[in-house]
């Protein structure tokens, strides 16, 4: 059983344009809605490949009321923590060419009573889990340590956190030592404060969060595929696919077949990139199992001047 918990989870409606000219009246072609926040994208990645997982997540408002229902429908099996506020609704405006125009609501204000609520449904279903995973933003009113608390108490429990946040949460959550951290390109060179450009880059940028706490780093890399960094030393794994239909809940997959496969070593990531190749060629976040027919390559042996296809600027 895997338990994974998104402070943050939102309604996200896609809707498809032909051209987005500002200031005008625009009539879409089609849109779709599912449900959506880093763990909750975890947590259906899980069950689209038949494994048992909980989200435990914080539920308000008609928005709420609206991912309950389609998590039932994903059958995904929720904790549901009820809140005064409303959860958020995202919207992304798509072009044909491709381009996405993403609007982010900020979501609800938690009170104190509310954090303490959400973080004791976690700890409680972790009790005999394989992995607690805390994914995502904080909404407003949850402190920057609450990823920490949650691996400080998990281990304390037994159980291995990972963590998938960004800025302050991740910062402050490594100081407490989570088993994984799962950073994207960009979200490393803002917690290392430089520029991204080579695979060696990354490798030492990750080598920095394991100095300040992390017992292992993940970093997804998009088109470049993935870096494991942990005590057994350093993978890099890639896993080509013909097209790319969409990017949105990639890495959210690839944290999810990481942690399915028990989370270290080749296996584990190999694992994680062919949940990934699913994830791209595919719309959103609600996709069927990895098709067995992608080639993942895994090596040992990392070309450090290799680089990097998107290159992370200075943030």
């Amino acid at each position: 059983m895997i338990i994974t918990v998104t402070p943050n989870p939102s309604v996200d409606r896609t809707v498809f344009v032909d051209a987005l000219p500002r200031g005008a009246v625009i009539r879409s072609r089609r849109t779709r809605s599912e449900p959506s926040g880093k763990g909750v994208n975890v947590a259906l990645a899980l069950r689209a490949h038949d494994h048992e997982v909980i989200n435990v997540l914080p539920v308000g408002g008609p928005v709420g009321t609206q991912i309950e229902a389609m998590l039932r429908d994903a059958d995904v099996l929720s904790m549901a923590v009820p809140i005064a506020g409303d959860i958020r609704s995202n919207i992304s405006l798509v072009e044909p060419d491709g381009t996405v125009t993403k609007v982010n609501e900020a979501g609800p204000q938690l009170t104190e009573a509310e954090v303490a609520a959400l973080t004791g449904a976690a700890l409680e279903k972790a009790d005999g889990a394989s992995w607690l995973a805390g994914c995502g933003s904080l909404p407003a009113g949850v402190p920057a340590d609450f990823y920490a608390s949650l691996v400080t108490e998990g281990r304390r429990r037994g159980v291995r956190v990972a963590v998938d946040s960004s800025g302050p949460a991740l910062r402050a959550a490594l100081p407490a030592g989570p088993d994984l951290v799962k950073p994207n390109a960009h979200e490393l060179a803002e917690v290392v404060d430089r520029p991204l450009q080579t695979l060696g880059d990354v490798v030492d940028a990750a080598q920095v969060l394991r100095q300040r706490g992390a017992r292992a780093v993940l970093a997804s890399l998009g088109a470049d595929g993935a870096i494991l960094v942990d005590d057994n030393g350093t993978l890099h794994g890639r896993a080509p696919v013909a097209q790319v239909v969409s990017a949105v809940g990639a890495g959210d997959a690839l944290l999810a077949g990481f942690l399915a496969a028990g989370g270290c070593g080749a296996q584990a990531l190999r694992s994680a990139l062919a949940w990934a190749a699913a994830a791209v060629q595919h719309e959103g976040t609600l996709f069927s199992a990895a098709d067995p027919g992608v080639t993942v390559t895994i090596d040992d042996t990392v070309d450090r001047d290799y680089r990097l296809v998107e290159q992370v600027a200075h943030p």
